[in-house]
């Protein structure tokens, strides 16, 4: 039933289909079709969310089946719907990404041919106020992508001590007043529960210095405690750390995967992985590599890519996007390729 209101409260074009603009899909199609046309083909789509990215990878490569990932319930009820057309071709599954390797398992998947993940935070869950991960509007304070997990915002900023919740927000929203939000934090709490967005916003302006609280170029004064709290109780770093080289592993033979990051924190993280991936094991001055310890990946874009300004401006949301993509080198230069049997 809650799943259901949400869809009722999402924006919706004349045609009743909710308004969703995937970031940066056009380049993403350019950069994962290749290796989804063949009959048989298989992308998962790691964060399926509401479905762009998919449905426009599912009409770009007509021989390409999905298999498409989401810990939200709310958002597979809105992609199933989206999807209804390509129900033939798409598996939808609800689990944490970094679960990838089960999902496959259980629908006999030893290779695909494409991975994407699109991080952090959904338009859906944007766009669902009453789930408290917007610092603008006044709710509850949630911020879980999974209702079925138990831990939510509010339990963090309510039983975490001052330590916890100064490295919560140093380390995972770069925030350089950590320490002060944080002893405010606990100072408020005891007078009382803190229990919205509305609260929480409150004590991190009051603590912040006015020269920080009122200078032009930052931000919202809460947007990296918001940030930080919503990575804690997600496990979203933990997740993408677990994931990457399971999908890197997971690719067979001129397969591609790209990934959207939109903070520092996890593109540091893709950065990293994909160096690693693309990068000769062999120790530096050897005259010939052997084949064995060559780079089992090579890259498809220089650096990260950026959506370009006409997009940024149309769509706010893409504006801190950036776009890293490998492919595994195909069968002659690499492993043997998987038998159609080893494929399913």
């Amino acid at each position: 039933m809650a799943e259901a209101a949400t869809q009722q409260r999402l924006a919706r074009d004349g045609a009743g289909h909710i308004i969703h603009t995937p970031v940066m899909a056009g380049r993403i199609v350019e950069l994962l079709a290749p290796a989804l046309d063949h009959p048989g083909a298989v992308l998962v789509d790691g964060t399926l969310g509401m479905a762009g990215h998919a449905a426009a990878l599912l009409e770009a490569c007509p021989q390409a089946r999905l298999v498409g990932i989401d810990r939200d319930g709310a958002a597979l009820q809105v992609a199933t719907t989206r999807l209804a057309d390509e129900a033939g071709r798409a598996e939808l599954v609800r689990a944490r990404f970094d679960e990838l390797d089960d999902v496959l398992d259980a629908l006999g998947l030893r290779f695909v041919d494409a991975v994407l993940f699109d991080l952090g935070l959904s338009s859906l869950q944007i766009d669902t106020v009453d789930r408290g991960f917007a610092y603008a509007t006044d709710a509850p304070l949630d911020m879980r992508m999974d209702d079925r997990q138990a831990i939510s915002a509010a339990q963090v900023v309510n039983t975490d001590d001052a330590g916890q919740l100064t490295r919560i927000f140093r380390d995972l929203g770069e925030e350089p007043h950590a320490a002060r939000i944080a002893a405010a934090i606990v100072a408020a709490r005891e007078t009382q529960p803190i229990e919205t967005s509305g609260q929480l916003v409150a004590i991190v302006r009051e603590a912040l210095p006015a020269s920080v609280r009122y200078a032009s170029g930052r931000g919202h004064p809460a947007k990296r405690v918001f940030q930080a709290l919503r990575i804690e109780v997600n496990g979203e770093l933990d997740a993408l750390r677990a994931v990457l080289p399971q999908a890197l592993a997971r690719l067979a033979p001129g397969g591609r995967m790209a990934v959207l990051s939109y903070h520092s924190l996890e593109d540091r993280l893709v950065k990293q992985a994909f160096a690693r991936a693309t990068r000769d094991e062999a120790p530096r001055g050897l005259p010939v590599v052997p084949v064995e310890l060559q780079a089992k990946f090579t890259p498809l874009t220089r650096g990260a890519q950026r959506p370009d300004p006409a997009e940024a401006a149309a769509n706010p949301r893409a504006a801190s996007a950036k776009l890293r993509a490998v492919a595994r080198k195909p069968a002659a230069d690499a492993a043997p390729a998987p038998t159609s049997e080893e494929h399913r």
